[in-house]
């Protein structure tokens, strides 16, 4: 990150994440993306459980056409500019393969036959 006060100009600093494995990691299985009046991306994350059907085939069946909708819990919002967007972007899909990679040396050490 540069810093001073020219733009373009200053001293380059490297960042360092500090206090990362202090936050809880939430589980998230439901997730939106929207564009607000700038232009900018809104990027929510929320957790969805299914509701409890019980009974035979029909009664669960009944019960599901009485839901008006299934909740989705918020767990957070960010809002993104399109440079930070594209960032994103870039770094899930780096993240993806650096997966895959992972899932391929489980599955050859035949750790990962359910991945």
């Amino acid at each position: 990150m540069a810093i001073g006060a020219n733009p373009g100009g200053g001293v380059q600093v490297p960042l360092t994440w500090v206090g990362t494995e202090e936050i809880p990691i939430q589980f998230i299985n439901s997730f939106i993306g929207q564009v607000d009046e700038r232009g900018d991306v809104i990027v929510s994350f929320g957790q969805t459980t299914p509701p409890a059907l019980i009974g035979t085939p029909e009664e669960v069946m009944a019960q599901a056409k009485r839901l008006a909708y299934v909740p989705v819990r918020p767990v957070a919002r960010f809002t993104l500019s399109r440079p930070r967007l594209l960032e994103l972007v870039e770094m899930l899909q780096k993240t993806l393969e650096i997966q895959q990679g992972m899932r391929e040396v489980l599955r050859q050490s035949g750790m990962g036959d359910k991945l």
